[in-house]
């Protein structure tokens, strides 16, 4: 409070929202680089961010060959639209929304396909006995239902409000919650068990 500024002048100030994540210069010219076609700046920032790329695509699809392969798609996707970044804001998060869409398009996908032999599944998997306890929690995490396991990735894997993950969703707000409600509670009911 310096040059005279009071306390209550400086508390009647405005408050920032939300301020701009802040870029390390290095991203902002490896991203400027790339926007002009650079290969050695494409292979950094791939280098960069493949690595959570593919563990978000992982915790949404649980599928290893399926999570590479889309998070294979969305860097080309990214490329494909690096023209319209905004090169003041992180690149990670920009993925990994790009990542969790196509994502949750092929959880979607897989979803429809299975409705076709789902009682099939079901009668060969009653007489295989009951399933293992998950004995770490990635397990316990693929072991909830897609459409709970997809919420709570979302939000506490990539970090999205439950606004942002309804509008990703298309859902109603309070159906995210909803599911992330009975999603939390199975994992809790899975940390009670494991101890």
């Amino acid at each position: 409070m310096q040059g005279g500024t009071t306390l209550a002048e400086v508390a009647a100030g405005p408050l920032p929202v939300s301020a701009a994540p802040r870029v390390p210069r290095r991203e902002r010219a490896l991203v400027r680089a790339a926007q002009r076609g650079d290969p050695a700046a494409l292979e950094a920032l791939f280098r960069a961010h493949w690595p959570a790329a593919y563990r978000a695509a992982w915790f949404i699809v649980r599928d290893r060959q399926a999570a590479e392969d889309i998070a294979q798609e969305a860097f080309l996707a990214a490329l494909a639209a690096l023209d319209r970044f905004d090169r003041r804001r992180p690149l990670g998060p920009w993925l990994r929304t790009i990542v969790a869409r196509r994502a949750i398009d092929a959880v979607r996908a897989r979803t429809l396909r299975r409705e076709v032999a789902v009682e099939a599944a079901a009668g060969a998997a009653a007489h295989d006995g009951p399933d293992p306890v998950p004995s770490d929690l990635g397990a316990a995490l693929a072991a909830l239902p897609d459409d709970q396991r997809v919420v709570v990735t979302l939000r506490h894997v990539l970090e999205l409000t439950p606004g942002e993950i309804a509008a990703l969703l298309e859902l109603p707000r309070g159906t995210v919650n909803s599911r992330l409600r009975r999603g939390l509670d199975a994992l809790e009911g899975w940390a009670r068990e494991a101890r």
